[in-house]
């Protein structure tokens, strides 16, 4: 179980003198399940007993969760009786979870212990589902244990009764905490703690993980940072845990060049749920999801039980999927990554993870849900959607066997979360900068963070800065007499409040399921089934079809911030698509699939078909080495194509098809496009680059120049699409631009034009702007993936290796045949190039074994 040990197997018996730190209560409960409490749970509860802050890294099935609240729950039952008419108490423990769905597991779970031992201890959850009344009452009358999210905590702290509420606090535990310290999320979350650290001094932290790639970096976040110094929590690590047992797929069906829905493989995805009591599927993408959901249900002759969820479902029903879980009542669920961290619902022995995992740690974790048992195997089946991703799943499933964990490292804290703590800080109470500065360098994020920046920070949320302190909308918070920044109006306070979080998702609308009158009228209202993109609902006509929540649903029209459908039957409904949920190729499992691409000794390992490809590659090619990058040219019908195979993920492969495209666009070599994924990256236009090349009119090594990530980067982004975008984000987050606004809700399409109208001003009258530097920030390090793309090119230079074809080599099909080209601003695109691409790849592809 999630919350206490496995009652299938007595746990590991600790030292005989660990036993004497718990109160008899909880002995006789361990004794009476014929439990013994594991040494690592007896030795975090005597660590945090002496004051510690403590780091728990533990496989699965260890009790972290156990372990994490033991103190908590021993310290609860050692407290005195509140006397009467003594003032109520304010929270006593605080759980930080990543999801939603994690906080109400654990609570379920926990409940059990809590009243099987006699514990007069109250648990509440606290997230975005809540009820207004029940957040309220719980500002009146605490819980002693909060389970919340950090959107949550952000909104406590900024409180005016927030040092009544936290007078008590002596613990926050922190599950899965890897994931919540490596985004926004984390920093936002790091900046709270700070404010907690201040409120209660004397305060302990538990993390909780089991997947860490640099646990050191985890103790710094926990503790409270000084300057010049980096203490850190004490690190306690758990070894051993059965070795999962994980297969590839090996199906009779030929694995498609490319593509990622795995249709190919149904059948025995479907035979593998009827041969288990409960499986997970996990997909990496809503879309996915959605697909293969569809899919399994029109092949599911023998109705067996299958749910579907992700995060744009409606709670209510996803509440029913979860709750359908608990009881084992389902036999399966297509899950995207609401359901990949430590939940623990029902019996599932056997977890598909369809489509390449794009990390060893993600995998891991994954795997984990099935059996969550530290003395018994997780079992798990790799499903690769295509021939490169046959070579990344075999690179992941070697990296779990050696215990590899490629989390990614954290990062510094982005200026807009911390405006906006900055502008929920002066909600609270007045605040002097050299003291708000003081706590906020604590934080491990921030912990470089100069005073000149940090002043810039505050001035901006004092005047929006020197290009929009004209507009009052922006004076937001103002320097007083006394020495302190106070708030200038109350609705900025109210404002906060409808606002605070980092996590920005794409203007969503509500699908509403109604019933049609007549051709010119529709009902409104109707039952709400989840929210969609409404990007995705502007490709649409009144008539088309798409599946969401598993329903095929008719596409009726657009009324204020809801999307009417009704029922409908269709053989080949559109799919929507959700921005941002798509995860980049760790650099670890990029290391690995170009080592086993180089080397063919490791071949043995892959299906017969892909060894096929990829000798029919050395025969017709060249197979590029583990350091170098593989640059083929050929003609294509009219046109010339240039393809290279990094293997560094998608987002680093877009921004160096761009780059190139203009380098090229120089060179005379007149590009049309580009096509990238996670594995290479093809560009064609209207020169032989082959002959360009073979002449000396064109220089690979100038080409791949590292300088490319000067003046051509900057040029480009400043016109981009893209950094719009990620300014937008930025100031959404940041407060600049506000999404709701007290009785109404911009759309995505009102704050579009805001935040666009404000970039232009701002790029052209206040070009070093706070918020355009974080924006660059942000830019940089997600969205471009800069730093992997300079890393590559240090890496290829001078090992570049071009081969000029005649014709497509077998390692060109899957991007040949990949959709979804981008174009290149300025220039004429052949319509027939898609066309003649795929019948060119397809009659090759049937000519291959």
């Amino acid at each position: 179980m999630t919350a206490s040990p496995s009652p299938s197997r007595p746990a590991p018996t600790a030292p005989d003198a660990a036993p004497s730190l718990l109160p008899e209560a909880f002995a006789r409960w361990f004794a009476g399940h014929g439990w013994t409490p594991r040494a690592h749970q007896l030795d975090l509860l005597r660590r945090a007993d002496s004051g510690a802050s403590v780091l728990l890294i533990a496989p699965t099935g260890a009790g972290k969760t156990l372990a994490g609240f033991l103190p908590a729950l021993v310290d609860l039952s050692r407290r005195r009786r509140r006397k009467p008419g003594e003032r109520a108490r304010g929270v006593h423990t605080l759980y930080i979870s990543p999801l939603k769905a994690l906080a109400t597991d654990i609570q379920r779970n926990l409940e059990r212990p809590v009243a099987e031992i006699g514990l007069a201890v109250s648990l509440e959850t606290r997230t975005g589902d809540t009820s207004q009344v029940r957040r309220q009452r719980q500002k009146l009358k605490p819980p002693d244990i909060l389970l919340t999210t950090p959107e949550q905590l952000a909104l406590l702290i900024a409180g005016k009764d927030a040092a009544d509420f936290f007078s008590d606090l002596r613990y926050v535990v922190f599950d899965e905490l890897h994931s919540l310290v490596t985004s926004k999320r984390g920093h936002l979350l790091a900046l709270g703690l700070a404010r907690l650290r201040r409120l209660r001094p004397d305060l302990q932290t538990i993390g909780l993980s089991a997947t860490v790639s640099d646990p050191a970096e985890l103790c710094r976040w926990l503790v409270a940072q000084a300057p010049g110094a980096a203490p850190e929590a004490d690190l306690m690590t758990v070894s051993g845990g059965a070795k999962p047992e994980i297969a590839i797929l090996q199906s009779d069906e030929r694995v498609p060049w490319q593509g990622h829905t795995a249709r190919y493989a149904l059948p025995e995805i479907y035979a593998a749920i009827k041969a288990h009591k409960t499986t997970l599927l996990f997909v990496n993408t809503r879309s996915q999801a959605e697909l293969l959901f569809q899919e399994l249900w029109r092949i599911n002759e023998d109705t067996l039980a299958i749910a579907l969820h992700h995060g744009s479902l409606d709670v209510g029903q996803r509440r029913k999927v979860e709750a359908a879980m608990a009881e084992n009542a389902l036999r399966a669920v297509v899950a995207t990554s609401t359901l990949d961290l430590g939940i623990d619902w029902g019996d599932v022995d056997l977890v598909i993870h369809v489509g390449a995992p794009k990390g060893a740690s993600r995998l891991a974790q994954r795997i984990g849900r099935a059996n969550h048992r530290m003395d018994e195997p997780s079992k798990a089946i790799l499903v690769p959607a295509n021939r490169f991703e046959v070579m990344e799943c075999r690179a992941a499933l070697d990296a779990n066997y050696l215990g590899a964990q490629d989390t990614p490292p954290l990062r510094d804290g982005a200026l807009d979360v911390l405006a906006q703590h900055v502008l929920g800080m002066a909600v609270a109470e007045p605040f002097r900068a050299d003291d708000l500065y003081a706590e906020v360098i604590s934080a491990a994020p921030y912990a470089g963070l100069d005073r000149a920046t940090f002043a810039r920070v505050v001035d901006f949320v004092a005047t929006g800065g020197y290009a929009l302190k004209v507009y009052e909308r922006y004076a937001k918070i103002r320097l007083t007499e006394d020495g302190t920044w106070r708030l200038t109006h109350p609705r900025f306070a109210q404002q906060y409040r409808m606002n605070a979080g980092t996590i920005v998702e794409a203007p969503m609308l509500e699908i509403r399921l109604v019933r049609r009158r007549t051709r010119s009228a529709i009902s409104r209202g109707g039952r709400a089934l989840g929210k969609i993109e409404e990007a995705f609902l502007e490709t649409l006509s009144p008539g088309d079809t798409f599946l969401f929540a598993g329903e095929v649903l008719r596409f009726e029209g657009i009324v204020e911030t809801s999307c009417l459908v009704t029922k409908a039957v269709s053989e080949e409904p559109k799919v929507p698509y959700y921005g941002g949920s798509k995860f980049p190729l760790t650099t670890y499992l990029a290391q690995e699939v170009r080592a086993m691409l180089a080397d063919p000794a490791r071949w043995s390992a892959l299906p017969e078909q892909v060894r096929d490809w990829l000798a029919i590659q050395k025969l017709k090619s060249r197979i590029p080495g583990p350091n170098e990058l593989l640059v083929e040219t050929f003609p294509n019908g009219k046109l010339f194509h240039m393809v290279l195979y990094p293997f560094e993920g998608r987002l680093a492969h877009q921004t160096l098809g761009m780059l190139l495209t203009r380098r090229l666009e120089r060179a005379r070599a007149m590009p049309l496009g580009f096509v990238a994924t996670d594995y290479a990256i093809s560009i064609w236009g209207r020169a032989d680059l082959g002959a360009m090349i073979a002449k000396g009119q064109l220089s690979l090594d100038a080409l791949f120049d590292e300088d490319m990530l000067g003046d051509d980067l900057e040029s480009w982004m400043a016109d981009s699409w893209l950094l719009k975008r990620t300014f937008r984000q930025c100031a959404v987050i940041s407060g600049l631009i506000e999404k709701r606004h007290p009785g109404q809700e911009k759309t995505g399409r009102q704050v579009t034009v805001s935040t666009d109208l404000v970039y232009d001003v701002l790029r052209a009258h206040e070009p070093d702007h706070i918020l355009l530097e974080a924006t660059w920030a942000d830019a940089a390090t997600g969205l471009l993936d800069v730093a992997r793309v300079s890393e590559l090119l240090a890496r290829i230079k001078h090992h570049i290796v071009h081969q000029d074809l005649d014709q497509i080599s077998p390692l060109a099909v899957p991007v040949m045949l990949e959709i979804g080209r981008e174009s290149v601003v300025g220039e004429a695109r052949d319509a027939d190039l898609r066309e003649a691409a795929e019948e060119a790849m397809i009659a090759m592809a049937m000519d291959m074994p």
